[in-house]
Order: C-alpha cells, then structure tokens, then sequence
C-alpha cells in the first residue's frame, strides 16, 4: 500500500524536490506547519499517522497508516472552527482543480508561479501542485515577504496567490493575475485580482468573483447554506469520514445567496452569524468597517451570550496607539456611519492581537469568553 510521507521541511526547492519524489513512489504528502509548537506537531503527527517523515535531517520511519492507491494529499483543515482534520485529496483532485483555475485564469505554462503561503495550507500548497501540473515554471519562498515577492516579480513572477493583508503590502500591478483569498477580499481590490472562494475539502478555490469554476456545481439549501460538488472534491478525511452527502455535496457550512447577476455572494460561516434584538449581524462585514477607524490596526467581533438582546455584538480591537484606544462611543459612531445601527458593537474589549489562521482568518472560537 502507498505511504503518507510528512514533509517537515521550509518553502524552497528541497520542499518540492520532497514532495516530487513521494509522488514518484506513489505515496501521498502531507506538509506539516513549521510553526507548531511541539506538542501540537506530535498531535497533528498521531492523528494523520504518517509513514515517514522528510525534515532536515533525512528521512524517517514513523509507525503511521498507509493511504489509498491514488491519493496525492493529506491537508490540514485551516482549524479557524476548531481542530484541524486531515483532509484526502486525490491525484485526480489536484489535477482537475490545477487545469479547471488555469483555464478560469488564461495561466500557461510561459507563466511563473510564485508561491509564498504557508505550505501546510491548500492555498499555499496549491500553488506548487497548480504550477507542477501545467508545467509552469515555479519559484517557492519560505513564507511572505513584501520585498522578496517584489523582487521575483521584477524576476519574471507573473502569477502569484496572496491573502488581503500581503496584497496591501505589495504594489499588485507588479503581476498579471493575483489569486486572493483568506479573509474577506477588500471591495477595492485592483483588476487583476482575483477573489476566490473555497475549503479545504475543495482543493483550493472553486469560485472564482462569484463564477464557479467549470465542473464545479454550487447549491444553495432551504437554509441558505452554500453546497458545493465537483471532480476537486475530497475523497474522505484521513479518518474515513466523509463530509459529502449521498449525491457527492459537500455541505460547506457557509451561508450565502445568488446575486442579481448570477454571481455567487457568500455572507460568512453558519456559526458566525450573530443574531442580537432580532436582527442579523454577519461579523466579517463589520470586521471591514472596524479596521477603516484610524485608531484601530486590527479587529474582529463576535457574539456574546445576552439576557436581552440574545446576544450582544463584542468587538476585540488592537489599537494603533495601545495608550490610546478607541472608546465604546467611537467606535459605534464610526460603524453606525456606514453600517445599520444595530451592527455597531455594544461592547468594546481591547487586544494585543486577533487570532487568525495563517491564510488570514479570524479564529472567532478563540476570541475571550464571556
């Protein structure tokens, strides 16, 4: 039976010179995120039971579980609701994810691939395996920097995937296409920028400015949740559970609607929703107007328990000037000048910092307890 190979390795050559050889054998990879902390790496590590494992120092032999004939992957959830799953996808997967994205794209093989996400996640890996399987030529950093990804442009980098916080940090029209996704795109986002939606399970984005890629089928449920099916799907998750129903949809857990103009608008995850007097707040749209307040550098809202709204609207906000935060007053008149009254929080609660996935996404499960 074929192997899961771990690869414990930073962004370069050596990483896709590893993952080209696992898939040689016939083995799947999983990339392991350098940034776990000892003990989370061993947890990660017992519950997708690699065979082996490639890092610095070589090769070794772990007591793991082997894969199915054909599967190519084994990813991480980005764990912005929770613990990760490992989640299976197929060669057949990648591929049709990598050749369905070029042609929404009009990539080819005389463009240049510049991957700097995080490897251990699908947005990142995705990248390497896109640009593997159209034959596109392929540099990898170790990670996001605003003036290496500036120099691989003016070295010929022409398509480059990025999250809203490094395309803010870059000058976009350095490159002809940037895949955005992560984090809610900003609305101000530049042509040739892209905003994607997908999971993990999807192998990437599937939706691309609201048009499904082809083959890619979008539903919307009775409950307004966003269905999806197509050949990039996952297989199962690496313990033998499948998130798809009878008819191969995956129930995303992700609310959204059709637009007038048959564009695909997805309004946030089922659980975010916050529902304070009655009134729906969807935490990411605020999230927007908040970090727009030039006394805040980074913010994010959720919904606390509450005898008499249901729940109030919370706001953790990192200050610019952390001897200077904003008050509860300013902060509402600044949402409430640009958003419905009863989206401008009721509380405000000072941070050092918002937890975020590596792709950018508030980890609003994180966020302090009542």
């Amino acid at each position: 039976m074929p192997h899961l190979v771990a690869i414990d390795l930073p962004g370069g050559d050596a990483f896709v010179d590893a993952l080209r050889r696992a898939w040689d054998a016939g083995d799947a990879v999983l990339p392991i995120d350098r940034r776990l902390p000892p003990a989370a790496r061993a947890a990660l590590l017992d519950a997708m039971a690699p065979s082996r494992i490639v890092d610095a120092h070589g090769e070794h032999t772990l007591p793991g579980r082997p894969v199915e004939p054909g599967d190519a992957l084994v990813m991480a959830t980005s764990g912005s609701t929770g613990n990760p799953k490992g989640v299976v996808l197929t060669h057949d997967a990648v591929a049709a994810s990598a050749h369905a994205t070029a042609a929404r794209l009009g990539t080819t093989a005389a463009d240049t691939w510049l991957a700097c996400l995080p490897l251990a996640h699908v947005g990142g890996l995705s990248v390497i395996t896109r640009a593997l399987i159209t034959g596109a030529t392929l540099v990898v950093h170790d990670g996001f920097d605003a003036d290496a990804v500036t120099a691989a442009a003016h070295a010929g980098a022409t398509a480059v995937s990025l999250v809203p916080t490094a395309l803010r940090r870059i000058d976009p029209a350095l490159f002809r296409v940037i895949v955005l996704g992560g984090a809610r795109p900003p609305a101000d986002r530049p042509a040739n920028c892209v905003a994607t939606y997908g999971l993990t399970e999807t192998g990437s984005g599937v939706v691309y400015d609201g048009v499904p890629l082809d083959g890619v089928e979008v539903r919307i449920d009775h409950e307004g949740q966003i269905l999806l099916r197509g050949p990039m799907l996952l297989r199962c998750y690496r313990d033998g559970s499948t998130p798809l129903d009878d008819e191969g949809w995956l129930h995303t857990g992700d609310l959204g609607h059709w637009l007038p103009d048959g564009r695909l608008h997805v309004e946030g995850r089922r659980g975010d929703l916050v529902i304070t007097g009655g009134e729906n707040v969807w935490p990411e749209t605020v999230d927007a107007v908040l970090t727009t307040h030039p006394a805040i550098a980074d913010a994010a809202v959720a919904g606390v328990a509450d005898n008499e709204w249901g729940q109030r609207l919370v706001a953790w906000v990192v200050p610019t000037d952390p001897l200077h935060p904003p008050t509860l007053a300013e902060v509402r008149a600044h949402v409430a000048a640009q958003l419905p009254v009863f989206c401008a929080p009721k509380e405000v609660r000072v941070a050092t910092a918002i937890p975020r996935t590596a792709l950018g996404k508030v980890q609003r499960h994180r966020l302090a307890g009542p």
